[in-house]
């Protein structure tokens, strides 16, 4: 079996409850939403077909337990479901990070999912699979709110209530755009009353916006 894949590469979580852990990344190709704020357009197209057994051979080059597959929209290759799985048998530690569009209902349950739900500034917030949001597992799996402005952190907010996601996912993370006004989304999750995450993309901060394979 194989996958088409972007990039393989270590280097350090950026976001999410696990930000700061070495990470191998296995970024897949591919993705059928196109978010306007989207930082991962060159995955749009391209990469390399790569059976699972090359893929396992590069990441085991790297010293790291910790891997996340990611996009594109990872979920979007049907193979990507029995890859999970085999690295999972291989014992490593392994994210999925999603954007929401696909069913995470086949991902194998020893995955940690980090979902990823579209506000309105996205131009795709009518495109989410709302049924992810039931089938999230409170001990592990994580959902994010990637926000713009105040209106996307007001929807957050009610997509939290609507579904009870306090109660539901193990974090809930308010990941600001890049380039908007940190300082206001900072203060307005302060004083939500939510127990949230604000969720800042350290890897840009330290490689810089435009950078890939960091």
């Amino acid at each position: 079996m194989e996958l088409r894949v972007t990039e393989i590469f270590l280097s350090i979580q950026g976001e999410s409850s696990h930000a700061g852990r070495p990470c191998i990344f296995v970024r897949l190709t591919g993705c059928p939403m196109r978010c306007l704020w989207c930082d991962s357009e060159y995955t749009f197209t391209g990469g390399v077909r790569m059976s699972f057994d090359e893929i396992f051979a590069k990441i085991k080059e790297y010293k790291c337990q910790l891997v996340e597959i990611t996009g594109g929209e990872p979920l979007a290759q049907k193979n990507v479901f029995a890859f999970i799985t085999a690295l999972c048998d291989k014992e490593y530690e392994v994210l999925i990070e999603t954007g929401g569009y696909f069913s995470i209902e086949n991902v194998d349950r020893r995955a940690k999912i980090i979902l990823d739900v579209k506000c309105p500034a996205s131009g795709e917030s009518e495109r989410n699979y709302w049924k992810n949001l039931e089938m999230i597992d409170r001990s592990k799996d994580e959902v994010k709110f990637v926000v713009a402005n105040l209106e996307d952190l007001d929807f957050a907010k009610r997509v939290i209530d609507e579904y009870r996601l306090q109660e539901r996912a193990k974090e809930i993370l308010i990941s600001p755009v890049w380039g908007t006004d940190l300082k206001e989304i900072a203060e307005a999750v302060a004083a939500s009353g939510l127990k949230v995450r604000l969720n800042l993309q350290l890897h840009k901060f330290i490689w810089g916006a435009d950078a890939r394979g960091v």
